[in-house]
């Protein structure tokens, strides 16, 4: 038996990987690599449908672990052989998020009148292996080097993959917990089907409010009346993202959280009090609700993808050494010999850079192709591929960045790609590319960009758990490029096939994809000379002041304002329930063995509460993809209720509660 680091990592602190440098286990194997294949074509299909219905897509890395692990021990498998497997797999579900979030874009522009395979493929496969090539140079100071990341999910996954080893204790309560947030999620029958208690109630709703200015004095008599209101959202009911809160503390929860404040407490109330023909809207027909997604999708997103551009150059400006330090080391690493390479860890062994950079300019060529097949200009289309591969770059390692602080479920890789595409439709603007070849060239460097900027994410939690576990890098990036290699023939079938056989097709009311539809109003905007940019510059200059202050984190408040309420409140809720649970451990006086027990058990609850939920989204998606029904329980909002004060107890009653029986 090897001895194994059994502790979840610090932030801070160096990582003492479960498997040694120097045990010898199988790794890159037939089985392992076919399995995380078969799992990639699976999953991503799967998210397909979920991203185009409800504009989200679930973690693969939860899944993939699981069922990696069940595989491979009926194979006799390896802990490396599993996690080479669920590093593969993971790739199905990042790509086509980065296909579904722009590739319904060119159908909404009417650039396609149907689904094109081809073209797909093409955007899928370029972007993923550039995303791949791009993070390898990135591994080094946003994985080994920023031990100030915590990396949750990663985190959450290398605990759920060591309790599931033989001898580990800490198994049953890493599926303790996965089962409780499997049934929590059975229970609410999944999003796009009947959801029960999705929010914690519902009980605070939109209220509608007049306010009256006089102008002159009172005798005048005149008067104008606006309308104006709030709509909040409660937190969600969801296991997983108060799992994420839990494991990432208090402080970054709150962080996150103060920009959904922002974002729907003040932005909101604004923009519909100086909407003023809202009431008429309603009373004509339309919904508040309708009105509510529009206003946030037409004007609050906007200012927050202003913010989220300043924020990327702020926190690329921040990371600067370590990028720098880390490019300085990947060139160093072109001039190694095979003889110098050899005599490195297996631990911190990236595939050559000697590859790694012609890959990376071999790549501009076909994009350049595609480019200029959508613009129709071979100088555009330079420009384009110029212009993807800086901004390529630059997203994927914010992407990165924000995976290492809020994990890959959550990080906004629609916001990223929008800041890019904002950048690329300037620029063909000032080129002179207009109409609907201008359109789709912007889409294109949009699209290339999220599929990268998704990958990137991806490749850069897996690489955390492989540290985690003591995988070896280059195995991994070789197993990252085949299942992009593979995903990307593979993953456009399935989008094809639930455009034709969906009613309306995707676009239509049952497959909205609503990050899309985003993309066309955006790009059509400004190529065509309708953006908003006061609303970009709003949020720009919001970012600034949030500099000049020295908020934290500039970047992680501006997601806050782009993601939903809902998400970011439920996230606030898990670093409560840590803040209390970090209250009643201080004053418990627990010695250093007790309280990295108790800190321990609480991780691993944690971890199994997002791996439920996550495994379960992908069954709910499966059964909707075979055009089955779950029965319908209840639409009554308090059961939400429950879900919260029982997550608390599991997360802080149980590690304590075990803590004194066994003391």
């Amino acid at each position: 038996m090897h001895e194994h680091g059994s502790s979840p990592p610090t932030p801070g602190k160096a990582v003492t990987p479960y498997v040694p440098e120097q045990t010898s286990l199988k790794e890159f194997t037939p089985k392992a690599l076919i399995l995380g294949v078969v799992m990639a074509a699976v999953l991503g299909a799967a998210n397909a449908y979920l991203g185009l219905k409800a504009g989200m897509t679930v973690s693969a890395t939860f899944p993939a672990a699981v069922v990696a692990m069940a595989a491979l021990r009926l194979m006799k498998g390896s802990i490396l052989e599993e996690n080479i497997a669920r590093t593969t797999a993971s790739v199905g579900e990042a790509l086509v998020a980065g296909a579904i979030f722009t590739l319904p874009a060119f159908l909404m522009v009417g650039a396609w009148e149907s689904f094109d395979y081809w073209e797909s493929v093409m955007i899928m496969l370029v972007g993923g292996v550039l995303g791949v090539l791009m993070i390898i140079f990135l591994r080094k100071p946003l994985v080994e080097e920023a031990t100030y990341l915590p990396y949750p999910e990663s985190v959450a996954t290398a605990e759920m993959v060591k309790a599931g080893q033989k001898g580990e204790t800490g198994a049953k309560y890493v599926f303790g917990a996965l089962g409780l947030a499997a049934l929590i999620e059975l229970v609410k029958n999944g999003r796009g089907i009947q959801i029960i208690g999705e929010n914690m109630g519902g009980f605070f709703q939109f209220a509608k409010s007049k306010i009256q200015f006089y102008s002159g004095s009172e005798s005048l008599g005149t008067a104008q009346t606006y309308g104006g209101g709030v709509f909040l959202s409660t937190p969600l009911a969801s296991p997983a993202l108060m799992g994420v809160g839990y494991i990432i503390g208090p402080r970054l929860a709150a962080i996150n959280f103060s920009g959904g404040v922002f974002g729907w407490l003040v932005l909101m109330p604004m923009a519909l009090f100086m909407n003023g023909n809202l009431e008429t809207l309603v009373q004509g027909g339309i919904s508040w609700d309708d009105v509510l997604n529009e206003v946030w999708r037409r004007q609050v997103r906007p200012i927050a993808v202003g913010a989220m551009l300043v924020g990327a150059v702020y926190t690329l400006w921040n990371l600067r050494r370590d990028l720098s330090t880390g490019m300085a080391k990947a060139f160093k690493d072109m001039r190694l010999s095979s003889e110098d390479r050899a005599k490195g860890s297996r631990l911190t062994m990236d595939l050559p850079m000697k590859w790694i950079v012609p890959g990376i300019v071999l790549m501009v060529i076909p994009i350049t192709i595609l480019y200029e097949y959508f613009s129709g200009d071979w100088f555009s289309a330079a420009v384009a591929a110029s212009v993807m591969l800086i901004m390529g770059f630059i997203m994927s390692a914010i992407a990165g960045y924000l995976v290492g602080v809020m994990g890959g479920s959550n990080s906004p890789i629609s916001g990223l790609t929008l800041s890019s595409l904002v950048v690329a439709a300037v620029l063909m603007v000032m080129l002179g590319v207009s109409g609907l070849h201008g359109v789709v060239a912007v889409l294109g460097v949009a699209a290339v960009v999220c599929c990268a900027c998704s990958i990137a994410g991806d490749m850069l939690q897996d690489l955390k758990v492989g540290q985690l576990l003591g995988g070896t890098p280059w195995r991994m990036e070789i197993a990252e490029i085949i299942g992009v290699v593979i995903a990307a023939f593979v993953l456009p079938l399935p989008m094809y096939i639930l455009h034709s056989g969906t009613p309306g097709g995707i676009g239509g009311p049952s497959l909205p994809a609503p990050q899309a539809g985003l993309m066309a109003i955006m790009a059509e905007g400004i190529v065509g000379g309708e953006m908003a940019w006061p609303l970009l510059l709003i949020g720009a200059a919001f970012a600034i002041v949030l500099i000049m202050l020295r908020a934290p984190s500039v970047m992680l408040i501006s997601v806050g304002i782009y993601l939903p309420f809902e998400t970011t409140f439920a996230i606030f809720v898990g670093g409560a329930i840590k803040a209390l649970f970090d209250k009643i451990t201080a004053r418990r006086k627990l010695s250093e063995e007790e309280r990295t027990r108790v800190e321990n058990r609480g991780i691993l609850l944690a971890s199994g509460l997002v791996a439920g939920e996550a495994l379960t989204g992908v069954l709910l998606a499966s059964i909707v993809l075979l055009n089955w029904e779950l029965p319908h329980i209840s639409e009554n909002p308090v059961l939400g209720l429950i879900v919260f004060p029982l997550i608390a107890a599991v997360l802080i009653g149980i590690p304590l509660k075990n803590l004194i029986k066994k003391t």
